[in-house]
């Protein structure tokens, strides 16, 4: 069924949805993100054909964060930014503060291969037990 903001019946893929509302940058993105399971439909896992209404909750976890949208209108073909704002409710906690990421890992160019004791320290950084 095409999708028809005046519809309140209209419905559309999540996968498609989720790319002509701008959570992600490619449709086959969103498509993978579905299949590998980081996508939640009204709590449930999606496949990336599953139809989306107005009403719905949608869940994507995408580019280290989780967003939580609520459909409020259903697009099928992409859209600018202002329309696809406009489409959702965006119910996501906000991303935390740039300072309070830390960088792992992260060597000055031209310093050469890390020694073992600075494998060790990155490693251990990182979290990766050793073998």
């Amino acid at each position: 069924m095409a999708a028809d903001e005046h519809n309140p019946q209209a419905t559309a893929r999540v996968d498609s949805w989720i790319w002509a509302v701008r959570l992600t940058k490619t449709r086959s993105q969103a498509a993978s993100a579905c299949r590998a399971g980081h996508v939640r439909v009204n709590g449930e896992r999606a496949k990336p054909a599953q139809p989306v209404k107005p009403g719905d909750e949608v869940r994507l976890f995408h580019a280290g964060r989780e967003r939580i949208v609520e459909v409020k209108r259903v697009i099928a073909k992409r859209v600018g930014a202002p329309v696809a704002a406009e489409a959702y409710v965006d119910n996501s906690p906000p991303p935390p503060p740039r300072e309070h990421i830390a960088l792992a890992g992260v060597r000055d160019r031209g310093t050469g291969r890390p020694t073992k004791r600075e494998r060790r320290e990155l490693d251990q950084l990182r979290g990766v037990r050793p073998s």
